[in-house]
């Protein structure tokens, strides 16, 4: 038996299928779920060889003539076609066709992709390989890659898979999301005044509102150092940060750009992204008639190149002859490989003699952590959130404002403008970059620590194992930035939890007798303490066991997000100190 997807239009119902006779079927039941989820279950078909040269074989549906018919109502409603799996018996054998068939229809009744998902996976633990599953459970490799990829999603959006409440196109996508995104895409679906992106949006929120196939690159991806994400329901992969393809493929193209000059076109016009040639409005012409290059630049990372053509306009002229012949193209002093045997030997000669100098090295990094370049992308933490109450109380606590008066304080004395959002995130401009570069080299090291130090806030992504470990290191206290309000008092709505605040507060005791009140009234007990109100004893200073350094959950139940980052600093500190230290570090070769 071999199993494969076969289009549409090469299946027909075999007169061996036990409901062969039969008028079509009422489809209605299972074509909500096929709509959905697309056909899980292969159909079972046999081979018929074609009586005419050169036409494809066909094949019989011995099982699965149900899905068969959901599956071309469906692609009357899409306009297309997709290509169903099928289980393919082996030529010849009419009592195996009709056994399938039999046992098709009278045991039809399948486990959902969650169950297959938990089934699979318990096989691969026992180290069976896809192949294997694949054979066992009469599906294509294909599909089984795509059940185990169910593995990357959170327990709880595999649950809403399970129950319909999740499309499989979003399911798709969400297997693509990092475990933050997961858990922000989660937060959305909880809002009831949010937007939550689901199928095709999804994928664009994704990835920023681009997402670019691997296969559009030009560059070599060995020396790509973005990131890359897999989409674990098939082969495709795309680029996590399009800015940082942009630059890798820019630099590709002005590379082509000057090897086209050097060939001797007229030149090579590189369009803006998304402005597509307007073949229509140019003519063709070779180099000898000024021809050009065109560079189509597509939003979608596909990169066209254009060879030989000229404007309309210019095109009519040369016909008449009154054209103007075009300038003779000055050969460069220096050859491409010349010029880049140069290149490589003065960067060696610079780094060996930074080594001697951590002080210029350490200012030149900075202003790439500024400015970036094409080998250094770094971002700023966006602070992203789309509940406006959250917005609002990080933009008026105490830390921000503290951060945001050293953050003018450096735009002041690196000469940036005061009224810039942020110090980092500057667009690679290799003159900006310079310009930095020179405006460090004179500073005090403790100015140059004060920029790094903010530089290193603007870049330090919120919610991870990072912020986790400064906070430990620096024995952060949060009593001192941050205090309850309105906006944390809304967040929270799980009657467990409001207990253990309620008994963070006021004790066991306090908690025990208000233990049948409403969410309401626990709130305002909280309150009450923080502030001494209502004959209530105050609490001051106070912070939730999350919010602490380190932090701790209420409940057994887990998905505390700063638990478990602490969780991973924790371990990364002890695997640091199971190493054996020396006493004194010996001394790197310049040093000595």
């Amino acid at each position: 038996m071999k199993l494969d997807f076969i289009p549409l239009d090469m299946l027909s119902v075999s007169k061996a299928n036990m409901r062969h006779g039969r008028k079509a079927p009422d489809v209605t039941d299972i074509l909500p779920s096929i709509r959905k989820r697309g056909i899980l279950q292969p159909l079972i078909v046999r081979r018929v060889a074609s009586d005419m040269d050169g036409e494809a074989d066909r094949f019989e549906i011995l099982g699965g003539r149900r899905r068969y018919h959901a599956a071309c109502a469906l692609a009357v409603e899409k306009g297309e076609a997709d290509p169903v799996p099928c289980a393919i018996l082996d030529d010849g054998d009419d009592a195996s066709a009709i056994e399938a068939s039999m046992i098709e229809n009278m045991a039809r009744l399948d486990p959902d992709e969650v169950s297959r998902w938990e089934s699979f996976t318990r096989l691969v633990k026992e180290g069976q390989g896809i192949d294997e599953i694949a054979i066992t459970f009469s599906l294509p490799e294909l599909a089984v890659r795509r059940i185990l990829a169910l593995g990357h999603l959170l327990p709880r959006i595999r649950e809403l898979y399970r129950a319909e409440a999740i499309d499989m196109v979003t399911v798709r996508h969400l297997t693509m999301a990092s475990k933050a995104q997961q858990k922000t895409w989660l937060a959305l679906a909880d809002d009831p005044a949010a937007h939550v992106p689901t199928g095709h949006q999804l994928k664009a929120w994704l990835f920023g509102g681009q997402s670019i196939p691997v296969r559009h690159a030009l560059f070599d991806l060995e020396t790509y150092a973005g990131t890359i994400i897999g989409d674990l329901f098939g082969d495709e992969r795309y680029f996590g940060d399009a800015d940082a393809f942009w630059v890798a493929q820019n630099a590709e193209i002005e590379a082509r750009r000057k090897a086209y000059l050097i060939d001797g076109w007229a030149d090579v016009v590189v369009q803006p992204i998304g402005a597509h040639f307007a073949s229509w409005d140019h003519e063709k012409a070779g180099k000898k008639k000024g021809g050009r290059i065109y560079v189509d630049r597509r939003s979608s990372g596909e990169i066209l190149f254009h060879e030989g053509y000229v404007t309309a306009a210019q095109g009519r002229r040369i016909a008449k002859g009154d054209g103007i012949a075009p300038p003779k193209v000055v050969r460069p002093e220096l050859s491409g490989p010349l010029q880049t045997y140069i290149d490589l030997h003065r960067h060696a000669a610079v780094r060996a003699e930074l080594l001697m100098v951590p002080d210029v090295a350490l200012r030149m990094m900075v202003a790439h952590a500024i400015v970036g370049s094409p080998l250094w992308n770094v971002r700023i933490e966006p602070q992203a959130t789309r509940n406006d109450a959250i917005a609002g109380s990080v933009e008026n606590s105490k830390a921000e404002a503290e951060f945001a008066v050293w953050r003018r304080a450096v735009l002041a004395l690196l000469g940036l403008s005061e009224d810039d959002a942020t110090v980092a995130g500057r667009n690679h401009d290799p003159f900006i970059l310079v310009t930095l570069f020179q405006r460090l080299l004179p500073l005090p090291q403790d100015a140059l620590m004060d920029v790094v130090a903010v530089v290193m806030g603007e870049t330090l992504m919120s919610g991870g194992a990072a912020v986790e470990a400064v906070g430990l290191h620096l024995g952060v206290e949060m009593s001192r930035w941050w205090e309850a309000d309105a906006a944390f008092f809304g967040l929270i709505r799980d009657k467990e939890v409001l207990m253990g605040l309620v008994s963070d507060v006021g004790g066991a005791s306090v908690a025990s007798a208000n233990a049948n009140e409403k969410s309401k009234v626990l709130k305002t007990v909280i309150s009450d303490h923080l502030v001494g109100a209502g004959g209530r004893a105050r609490v001051d200073p106070w912070v939730p066991r999350w919010m602490a350094f380190p932090p701790s959950a209420y409940t057994a139940r887990g998905g505390v997000g700063t638990v478990n980052a602490h969780g991973v600093a924790q371990a990364a500190r002890q695997e640091s100190e199971a190493r054996p230290q020396k006493d004194e570090p010996e001394n790197l070769p310049l040093a000595a």
